[in-house]
């Protein structure tokens, strides 16, 4: 067998069977072009998830209970061969070949610490609401702007993901933006325009339901990263952010919302 060179990482609490099925068949899809490891990390007690899990060939690690970073950085720890990371969502979806043009981007630059794509916002039954397409300009507003850059289509190269110390366990909802401002430091971010993965967009959705906590631990977290000097005058631009944020999920609640209706 092939060593695998992807170790993908997908925390469940196991009461979502029906998406963690379309989950788990959009990771198997992904094995015809790339050698993973799927870690699955959910309770003892999730039996349904727990079979399902090993039936699609995956690691299946105990939940810690400390929350997703925690649980994030256990299945970090399954790796054996792996040289890079990807994470997945037990409702999201990676688009055919997605993991495999976010690998070739990185095997391509041995200096690129981090590749990531579009992403396609969907709704419960899988039907596009948007797409986002940031490319590089997600890059750039990284730091001050929203996080455009989706965790569930991005790749990591581990060393860099491991020399940074894994995600950061006392985040419950921006870990990743945690982690890709502190990855700068590592290397390039290196980027496609065309979807790899897909976001369900629900009302369930952990950074969905908790926007304004998500909000303000996203705006902590970049105005810790700033220069010291900039931090004081972070609200100039951060409340703007925050609204705009918020339009713009209105926005998709809306259209998510009368798609709905016309069913």
């Amino acid at each position: 067998m092939t060593p695998a060179e992807v170790l993908v990482v997908l925390p469940t609490l196991g009461d979502r069977i029906d998406s963690l099925a379309l989950t788990l068949e959009s990771v198997r899809q992904q094995r015809d072009d790339v050698a993973l490891t799927l870690v699955v990390i959910t309770p003892v007690g999730a039996r349904a998830a727990r079979e399902l899990a090993v039936s699609c060939g995956a690691i299946v690690v105990d939940d810690p209970r400390a929350g997703i970073s925690e649980a994030i950085n256990r299945g970090l720890a399954a790796r054996a061969t792996e040289t890079y990371y990807a994470w997945i969502g037990d409702d999201d979806l990676f688009r055919p070949g997605g993991l495999s043009r976010l690998k070739g981007m990185l095997d391509a630059d041995a200096g690129a610490a981090v590749a990531y794509g579009g992403c396609d916002y969907i709704d419960p039954d899988g039907r596009i609401i948007a797409r986002s397409r940031a490319g590089g300009l997600a890059r750039v507003l990284l730091p001050w702007g929203p996080d455009l850059i989706p965790h569930p289509g991005s790749m990591i190269r581990l060393d860099a993901l491991e020399a940074i110390g894994g995600f950061d366990n006392t985040l419950k909802f921006a870990m990743d933006l945690d982690a890709f401002l502190k990855l700068r430091a590592h290397g390039r971010f290196v980027c496609t325009r065309e979807p790899v993965s897909a976001f369900r967009w629900h009302p369930d959705s952990l950074t969905v339901a908790n926007r304004l906590p998500s909000t303000l631990e996203a705006e902590r977290i970049k105005r810790r990263h700033l220069p010291r000097a900039l931090r004081p005058l972070s609200p100039l631009w951060q409340l703007p952010v925050r609204w705009a944020s918020a339009f713009a999920a209105k926005r998709l609640n809306a259209h998510a919302n009368r798609l709905r209706r016309e069913r």
